[in-house]
């Protein structure tokens, strides 16, 4: 019994120390991948014009459909991509309200993944989510 609470105990440390957004969301990987470029920052801008485009599409869906599968994976490769930036750049007040803008996307995200199923709720979190969204890429271009 020790051994099985010892195993699963070192078994929730490594997944949590791994980044288990690409174990529970594998396509992240993918999409982080489309996005990537020499510089961090457009790499995290191309995920969010990657995002913009996915919430434009889900309008009007309903349930877990496609479009809403790409934003949320391509949310959690943005989320990821966020940390990785050098040191120098996370220390200007511009990545401090990069990280703030994230915080509210992920708020929105919870509220929009609730109203997945019903309209006009979903539409009109898509919409903050898009416009956030927009105002986070505006962040980032100024620490370019």
């Amino acid at each position: 019994m020790r051994r099985i609470v010892g195993l699963l105990s070192l078994s929730l440390l490594v997944i949590s120390l791994s980044g288990c957004s690409y174990v529970f969301y594998p396509h992240a990987k993918d999409f982080a991948a489309q996005a990537k470029d020499q510089n961090d920052i457009q790499t995290l801008i191309n995920l969010t014009n990657m995002m913009e485009a996915s919430a434009r599409a889900a309008q009007s869906g309903k349930g877990y459909d496609q479009a809403l599968n790409d934003l949320h994976n391509q949310f959690h490769a943005f989320d990821d991509n966020l940390c990785c930036i050098e040191k120098t750049l996370r220390e200007k007040p511009a990545y401090a309200v990069a990280v703030t803008h994230n915080k509210e996307l992920w708020v929105i995200f919870k509220r929009l993944w609730k109203f997945r199923n019903d309209q006009p709720q979903r539409d009109q979190h898509l919409d903050l989510f898009a416009s956030e969204v927009t105002e986070l890429r505006q962040t980032l271009e100024t620490l370019r």
